[in-house]
């Protein structure tokens, strides 16, 4: 997919149309997880399932193996943060959100998955920062502006 095409649905995120919106998130992270093509895709769906029925480690290992193969796909980096903020290891989900970034610095669900660990961490100001960012690319995005309000609550 061509860099106008993504632009064209970057831009398409802050239509007032919800179905737009709709369509043109769909089809991002469509092409996030397809940048490797069917291998990488079918590796992170496997890694999914894993992870729906408790199967961690193995998940874990199959997303890390993917990383270490390709390197540069974020959505794999993103899918494993993902884990790692569902176990709690913050820390670790924290540094993989920044390294999707690095390789994708328009992916919403990474600022979105930066900002949850931040928060579960306590670093509310870096939290607000990563959700505001999700929202200059996905400025209807409800959950980023609630979560703003929640972390400044916190810092009172």
């Amino acid at each position: 997919m061509s860099e106008t095409s993504i632009e064209a649905l970057l831009e398409d995120l802050k239509n007032p149309d919800e179905a737009v919106r709709n369509r043109a998130t769909v089809e991002l992270w469509r092409i996030w997880f397809q940048q490797k093509g069917m291998y990488g895709r079918e590796l992170i769906e496997r890694s999914q399932v894993l992870l729906t029925f408790g199967e961690i480690k193995q998940a874990e290992e199959l997303l890390t193996e993917l990383i270490e193969n390709q390197p540069d796909f974020a959505e794999a980096w993103n899918r494993r943060g993902v884990l790692y903020y569902i176990i709690g290891e913050y820390e670790k989900a924290k540094n993989d959100c920044n390294r999707v970034l690095e390789l994708n610095p328009v992916h919403f669900g990474a600022f979105h998955g930066l900002g949850l660990c931040c928060a579960a961490l306590g670093e509310y100001y870096t939290a607000i920062q990563a959700f505001r960012n999700a929202l200059e690319i996905q400025p209807y995005a409800l959950i980023n502006q609630k979560l703003i309000l929640e972390c400044t609550a916190r810092l009172n």
